[in-house]
């Protein structure tokens, strides 16, 4: 099965209480819906459902985080396609089987610290948002090791490299993503 996001909302909150991952899958997945306009527009939906799905298992498995999301998945029924497409956005850092092959898959683990750090520096804005934020910021916040230093710059930037993209590119683009879905 293809969950629709519906159905995606019901599976996140059956595995997912807390407000924080409830509050992170939605901006992933309008993120992700962002990109699919561009890259994919046929299957928007499809991105954004991978995007609110990515941490099923996070919140209940910290540490087997991209492994048991795939049995929680299968338990569901999820299609094998889903499936590897969110526990994708682990290799290399959990023990996840999925190698992020597809653009979806590489922008999913290109933006999912990325979002954190940008959401992070939003808090810190007067403003309180992404509407007023530019690069420069961001990159002044990415720099300080020590400013929202859960958000791995290192997994950032080699999913940049991954896309082919400049970090510069990566970190526009995924701030204008989350200006239109800021309040979701």
């Amino acid at each position: 099965m293809i969950p629709t996001l519906q159905q995606a909302q019901e599976i996140l909150e059956k595995h997912n209480k807390e407000e924080f991952h409830l509050q992170h899958a939605k901006v992933v997945s309008g993120v992700l819906r962002f990109f699919a306009k561009e890259y994919d527009k046929e299957n928007e939906e499809y991105w954004a459902v991978v995007g609110l799905l990515h941490d099923i298992d996070f919140e209940e498995y910290p540490e087997e985080h991209c492994v048991k999301g795939i049995e929680i998945l299968k338990n569901y029924d999820v299609d094998e396609s889903i499936i590897k497409s969110t526990m994708s956005h682990g290799w290399g850092l959990t023990g996840t089987k999925y190698e992020p092959t597809h653009i979806m898959e590489k922008i999913l683990f290109a933006t999912d610290e990325l979002t954190g750090l940008i959401g992070a520096a939003a808090i810190m804005r007067p403003s309180k948002s992404v509407q007023d934020m530019e690069l420069k910021s961001v990159k002044k916040k990415f720099k300080d090791k020590k400013f929202a230093a859960g958000c791995s710059r290192d997994v950032i930037k080699s999913g940049a490299e991954n896309l082919g993209w400049e970090l510069d590119h990566l970190i526009e683009q995924t701030i204008l993503a989350m200006r239109t879905i800021e309040g979701c």
